[in-house]
């Protein structure tokens, strides 16, 4: 399997995929960190998650998966939100916490 094509499946089959540096119990660089807090905020008990500096064809291959240049990198439902700015931004305007909601990984109490 491609790598891409590992990642695909990752994204696709997981409601909330972070690629980040480090794990969430112990994230390797504040912008991991941070979005991590940023889940755990929301009211995200579990979530998917892979290290990239675990593997170099991992964090490579993640940012041409997404076109996007930097880790961490945001997936829900299949689909890209963004990296540690974007879901701070989100995050302060509710729209982090809607689309979590929407997406069915958190309750409305949270």
């Amino acid at each position: 399997m491609d790598i891409k094509d590992v990642i695909r499946e990752q994204v696709t089959t997981n409601p909330v995929a972070l690629y980040m540096k480090g794990v969430p119990q112990a994230p390797a660089c504040g912008f991991s960190a941070t979005a991590v807090q940023i889940l755990k905020a929301c009211g995200v008990r579990e979530f998917f998650s892979v290290n990239v500096l675990a593997d170099d064809q991992v964090r490579q291959g993640i940012k041409e998966f997404s076109s996007w240049p930097t880790i961490p990198q945001l997936y829900v439902n299949g689909e890209f939100v963004g990296g540690a700015d974007i879901m701070r931004e989100m995050y302060q305007s509710g729209e982090m916490q809607q689309l979590l909601k929407d997406a069915g990984v958190v309750s409305s109490a949270a």
